[in-house]
C-alpha cells in the first residue's frame, strides 16, 4: 500500500490540555484523564470541568490524580482501528505518571503490533498538546506510524516548560517539598520557577519577582535554543485559573518577543492540582522542519 494513503489517527490524553471540542477540530482524538475527589471518581472535561476543579481544589478537597484504566485505553484504541490503519499514541510523560509505560505494554499485545505506536517523549501540557500537532503535521508529510513515533522520541528535549508559581501549598500537600522549604519559600516571597525539561518536575531557580522570574527564563531560553526567534520556536504561555493574569503576562512577553504569535492556554487539570491556582507558565518548543 502506498505509504501517503495510510491513515493514520492521532491520539493523546487530556493531560495535553486539549478539549474533547478542539480535539474535533483538530482532527485528533483525547483520552479524559480521571480524577479522585474525595473518594468520587470524574473524568476531565468530561465531568470535571475547570471551573469546578478548581473550586474543589480551594475548597479543601482531597485530590488525586489517577491513570486511565487499561480497559479504557484499548477500548479507545480498538473504536479507532476499526476505521484506522494505524494509530500513534502520545500519553504525559512516563517521568510523571505510570501511565505511559502501561500503554506500551498493551501496545505489544497481538492485536496492536505493528498498528499501535506508543510515543514516550516526556512531554505534558501545552508541550504534549505541541508534540500532537506535529504528529498530525508529519503524518500529512507522509510518514508512517512508526516514523512518527522515533522522530518525536528524538526530538523530546527540543522543547521546555517554565512554571511560576503563586504559592508552595499545593507543592508541600504533595510531598513535592519539604515543610521547611516551604515555610522559608513563602516567609522570604520567593517565586519559584519550575521546569519541564524531559521527564522530571525539577526546580530551575526562585526569583522575588515575576519579572526576575521572566528575566531567568528568557535566559535560558536563549542559551538552550540559540536564540529565540519565530522561525524555530513556538511560544505559548499557560495558565492556571487565573485567565485575565496570563493575557496580561502575554503582553510583558509580546514586549520582548514583538515578531511571536504568542498562544495563550490553561495548564493541564494534572499540573495544577500539584502547583496550584495562580501559576503561570512559558512554554517554548522548537518548530520542526520538513526535511527535502
Amino acid at each position: 500500500m502506498n505509504r501517503l494513503s495510510k491513515k493514520i489517527a492521532v491520539v493523546t490524553d487530556s493531560n495535553s490540555g486539549i478539549t474533547q471540542k478542539e480535539a474535533k477540530e483538530l482532527g485528533l482524538f483525547v483520552l479524559p484523564m480521571p480524577f479522585m475527589i474525595d473518594d468520587a471518581e470524574y473524568f476531565e472535561d468530561i465531568s470535571l470541568t475547570q471551573e469546578g476543579f478548581y473550586a474543589m481544589l480551594e475548597g479543601g478537597a482531597s485530590v488525586v490524580t489517577s491513570q486511565p484504566s487499561p480497559d479504557s485505553v484499548m477500548k479507545l484504541w480498538d473504536d479507532l482501528l476499526a476505521d484506522y490503519e494505524e494509530l500513534v499514541y502520545i500519553p504525559m510523560s512516563s517521568g510523571l505518571s505510570g501511565s505511559c509505560q502501561t500503554a506500551v505494554m498493551l501496545s505489544q499485545e497481538a492485536d496492536y503490533a505493528g498498528r499501535v505506536h506508543v510515543v514516550n517523549n516526556q512531554r505534558i501540557s501545552v508541550t504534549q498538546r505541541q508534540s500532537c500537532l506535529d504528529a498530525l503535521l508529519l503524518a500529512e508529510w507522509g510518514l508512517t506510524g512508526a516514523e512518527i513515533k522515533t522522530f518525536l522520541e528524538n526530538d523530546k528535549f527540543n522543547s521546555s516548560i517554565y512554571i511560576m508559581l503563586d504559592t508552595l501549598v499545593y507543592l508541600k500537600k504533595g510531598g513535592r517539598i519539604t515543610p521547611a522549604a516551604a515555610a522559608i519559600g513563602s516567609l522570604l516571597k520567593l517565586k519559584p520557577v519550575l521546569t519541564i525539561q524531559g521527564e522530571k518536575l525539577d526546580a530551575f531557580s526562585k526569583a522575588r519577582t515575576v519579572s526576575q522570574g521572566k528575566q531567568t527564563i528568557r535566559k535560558d531560553m536563549e542559551t538552550r535554543f540559540g536564540g529565540a526567534t519565530p522561525e524555530n520556536i513556538w511560544l505559548e504561555i499557560a495558565y492556571t485559573k487565573d485567565l485575565e493574569t496570563a493575557l496580561q503576562f502575554k503582553e510583558e512577553l509580546l514586549k520582548e518577543f514583538p515578531e511571536f504569535e504568542i498562544v495563550v492556554q490553561p495548564l493541564s487539570l494534572s499540573v495544577a492540582c500539584h502547583i496550584g491556582p495562580g501559576s503561570l507558565a512559558v512554554a517554548c518548543c522548537k518548530k520542526i522542519r520538513k526535511e527535502v
